[in-house]
């Protein structure tokens, strides 16, 4: 959704901008050929291997560009790492790149057999690995449930707990077709989607993140400045149009993190409803078929 993100966005010319997952360097793209030669975009990533690709898919802009290793919930550490105190806009594109999931050997795609890892960051400590092996069964349940919205989570936590050692992709997937019931019917997605997502929003702390980072991100941004947030699935949407709501009704206390004291900026909630990609993008991207775009502005009344 680039076009999309953009146009939300709406770069200005001179404007310092946040690239809060800078995979492949194509967003960080549209923000600086928008917004023109004067204006410059923190690009954080927390997978180094993504931040190389990216400085050499970007190299013509490099002197716009602050790449930044690490993880959006240290943002005023990294923002203050190059000296950037507001922002004009930020941009976050969750979930998985296809640089992660085309790589076997990080373990986050179940079509394709690899180590078991699904660490976007490859420097932390726990692993995929590490929580189907180690964890109890109910725990491993629990995390299919609430993170995976899996029906079936207590029959796979239990095969998966049957089967170990797990240290593969292919050894996991086969522990959840196992559970399975039979007669399942034809289904539209793998059996394994769900709980590889699971796995995967636990290994990386995604969903405590975001929660923590929205409220944070809208306090950088200067007047008439925007955040633009793609999710990929309900959690993260949920996440983000509740921080939304509540960065808009000017609650001081959000459900979500904290906001700091009333002044007088106000923000407003630009996508009634999240914007879906394309009918054409799909066609020509099936990973997008699931993104939704939320954004929104701050603005002086």
């Amino acid at each position: 959704m680039l076009k999309e993100s953009v146009e939300y966005l709406a770069p200005a010319p001179g404007g310092v901008y946040l690239d809060a997952t800078v995979g492949a360097g194509g967003h960080t793209r549209g923000i600086l050929e928008s917004a023109g030669p004067a204006a410059r975009v923190v690009a954080v990533d927390q997978d180094t291997q993504a931040l190389v690709f990216a400085k050499k898919q970007l190299a013509d802009l490099e002197k716009q560009v602050m790449f930044v290793h690490g993880n959006f919930k240290e943002l005023d550490a990294l923002l203050a790492q190059c000296g950037v105190h507001e922002l004009d806009g930020a941009l976050l594109d969750l979930g998985v790149s296809s640089m992660q999931l085309d790589s076997a050997q990080r373990g986050f795609s179940f079509r394709e057999n690899g180590p078991l890892d699904m660490r976007m960051d490859s420097e932390a400590e726990l692993s995929a690995q590490e929580i189907v092996n180690r964890w109890s069964e109910q725990d491993i349940a629990q995390i299919i449930f609430e993170y995976g919205q899996e029906r079936w989570s207590r029959r796979i936590a239990r095969n998966i707990v049957a089967a170990r050692p797990i240290t593969t992709t292919e050894a996991l997937v086969r522990a959840v077709l196992k559970a399975m019931p039979r007669g399942r019917g034809w289904q539209k997605i793998h059996p394994a989607t769900r709980t590889f997502q699971a796995l995967r929003i636990a290994v990386n702390q995604e969903l405590e993140i975001l929660e923590n980072l929205i409220p944070k991100v809208i306090e950088r941004l200067k007047p008439n400045g925007r955040v633009v947030i793609i999710s990929y699935h309900s959690l993260e949407d949920r996440i983000v149009k509740r921080a939304f709501l509540a960065a808009a009704k000017g609650s001081r206390t959000m459900a979500l993190g904290l906001l700091a004291a009333a002044r007088t900026e106000k923000f407003f909630v630009l996508t009634r409803k999240p914007i879906r990609p394309t009918d054409r993008e799909v066609q020509e991207n099936p990973r997008s078929r699931s993104a939704r775009l939320r954004a929104g502005e701050k603005r002086v009344p």
